[in-house]
């Protein structure tokens, strides 16, 4: 996979052939890989791991765990500053020590993700807070197609 920051896009490549483009939204405060800088981190990344594996688009995940709520404009309003994270995850990791891997710029420990958003989140402009935003009916297409291991570059 490869995902850029610039055209706010995800590509998943197989034997370096464009298979799917997806638009994607990243975070809103650039790129950046310090903890606590809500920015998205570049460089070499791999799948650390998928969770939601059958569970609904809308499904709605926190601390990566499914709440048992399904997404909808009325729960929106119940918490209008929610970062809402649906559907699937898969969780990144870093590959590059000292950039995106140990101590203060570790991906995984950040909880860096590629994860499902409401229809509502704008699409194809920064906006998240470090994650990597897609559409819920995208990012369930994504995660059939990807397993454990898949390597991910986020480039400028």
């Amino acid at each position: 996979m490869r995902i850029s920051l610039t055209g706010q896009q995800l590509v998943l490549l197989e034997d370096g052939r464009e298979q799917a483009c997806f638009p994607v939204s990243t975070s809103r405060y650039g790129p950046g890989e310090r903890h606590g800088s809500g920015c998205t981190p570049r460089g070499r990344h791999v799948v650390r791991a998928r969770i939601g594996a059958g569970l609904a688009p809308q499904a709605v995940l926190r601390g990566r765990r499914p709440t048992g709520e399904t997404w909808s404009p009325e729960l929106a309003a119940t918490a209008p500053d929610r970062d809402w994270i649906l559907g699937r995850i898969l969780w990144l990791s870093g590959r590059e020590p000292g950039r995106n891997r140990l101590g203060a710029v570790d991906s995984m420990r950040r909880y860096i993700y590629i994860h499902g958003t409401p229809d509502t989140e704008p699409m194809g402009v920064p906006f998240s807070h470090g994650c990597v935003r897609m559409r819920c009916t995208d990012v369930v297409q994504l995660f059939d197609r990807v397993p454990a291991g898949t390597p991910v570059d986020i480039v400028p």
